[in-house]
């Protein structure tokens, strides 16, 4: 694995891909990390930057747009506006060299940014696009999906016995309450879901999964109107 940051200029290969994680500092209940979504995002840009030639993983962006979260203590957002500057003049540097760019995404309150900087980029001439670490079917955080990952991919920072569930309603059902309400306003304890019945071996076969998908999709680099890779 070529890394981003280890590396002196000659060691940059002409036009690489860079692969750059996004994630997010903010409150994950009381049993999983502030860093939660950061780490997903990099595990699986990790796992799957061999498959690529020419790649180099950069260092995570750590801050994401976490307004929803910031009723809990810990929890750091930059907002979306200025999220959104920071990938327009990330893309502007690193394309001044790199062939291109791919922002793994964890957290999906960065959703808005990544689909107004990753276009603006690409309509100036710049082969930016993002993908989404999201799981079709997990629930919508810090429950059993989540809590599955991090047990699989950094187990040390999960406090199992502080495991609680929070509210179950789906995601979109609750979506005008987070808007107005914050995550505090619906589920005090933080969780979007149940973690119930999660567990090591679950989390690796979504890591792989995840894994899979971004390799087909950055091999085929096929890239939709808001900048994402589809597979």
């Amino acid at each position: 694995m070529s890394l981003l940051g280890g590396a002196v200029w000659p060691d940059i290969p002409t036009g690489p891909l860079v692969v750059v994680p996004l994630g997010s500092v903010e409150q994950h209940g009381h049993h999983l990390p502030l860093s939660t979504d950061t780490s997903v995002a990099c595990a699986v840009a990790e796992a799957a930057i061999g498959a690529f030639d020419r790649a180099l993983l950069a260092p995570p962006l750590a801050y994401g747009a976490s307004g929803e979260h910031e009723g809990f203590p810990g929890t750091i957002s930059i907002g979306t506006e200025a999220l959104t500057g920071l990938l327009v003049e990330y893309g502007r540097s690193a394309g001044r060299w790199a062939g291109r760019v791919l922002l793994v995404n964890g957290h999906g309150g960065n959703l808005d940014a990544l689909r107004a900087a990753v276009p603006l980029l690409r309509s100036e001439g710049r082969d930016v696009a993002w993908f989404p670490c999201a799981v079709a079917g997990g629930d919508a955080h810090a429950g059993r999906t989540e809590t599955s990952l991090m047990l699989h991919v950094e187990p040390e920072g999960v406090r199992v016995a502080s495991a609680v569930a929070g509210v179950t309603t789906p995601i979109g059902r609750l979506l005008p309450r987070l808007r107005t309400e914050g995550v505090l306003g619906i589920s005090p304890n933080g969780v979007l879901g149940d973690p119930a019945g999660a567990s090591a071996e679950e989390g690796a076969g979504l890591l792989d999964e995840l894994v899979d998908r971004l390799v087909v999709a950055g091999r085929s680099w096929r890239v939709d109107p808001a900048g994402r890779l589809v597979g």
